[in-house]
């Protein structure tokens, strides 16, 4: 098995505590609500396993995330993807670390580190990272908006 990592940092105008509570503290409601290809977001266990699961017809069915930690105080998330159609047979896992960080006039930087654990010999491309960060930066795009248009919210 062997590992890639990466590292991507993002600002925003959104203060960290508020894109903290959104992509992280209440994300199992907030993500459907803003995402129409989320069906839901089911807890396992103690809580500590989230099930996504997309509508009917969507390229993936569901993805399984461990949450290892989630740390309100300093703003800081640590979760791996399990499970789910987007590991195929060449990933064991995705290793995702992010913080948020006061940037700017009341923004943010989320810094995020993600480590593609392989099966066997397979060596990830960079084409394949870059797709998935494409992804997860529209998610990110997503909620920025919403918090954009409605200040209110998570304040």
């Amino acid at each position: 098995m062997g590992v890639t990592t990466y590292t991507h940092e993002t600002t925003t105008p959104i203060a960290p505590t508020r894109l903290f509570k959104a992509l992280v503290v209440d994300s199992d409601n907030l993500i459907p609500k803003l995402m129409p290809q989320v069906k839901n977001i089911e807890a396992e266990g103690d809580g500590s396993i989230k099930k996504m699961n997309f509508v009917e017809g969507s390229p993936i069915k569901y993805l399984k995330h461990k949450i290892h930690v989630v740390d309100d105080k300093n703003l800081v998330t640590k979760y791996s993807m399990i499970e789910g159609d987007v590991l195929g047979d060449k990933l064991e896992s995705i290793s995702y670390d992010l913080k948020f960080e006061a940037h700017g006039n009341g923004g943010c930087v989320c810094k995020s580190i993600t480590e593609y654990h392989t099966r066997g010999d397979y060596v990830l491309k960079d084409e394949e990272h870059n797709e998935g960060q494409k992804q997860g930066m529209e998610l990110f795009k997503i909620v920025e908006a919403y918090l954009l248009a409605n200040p209110s919210v998570y304040a």
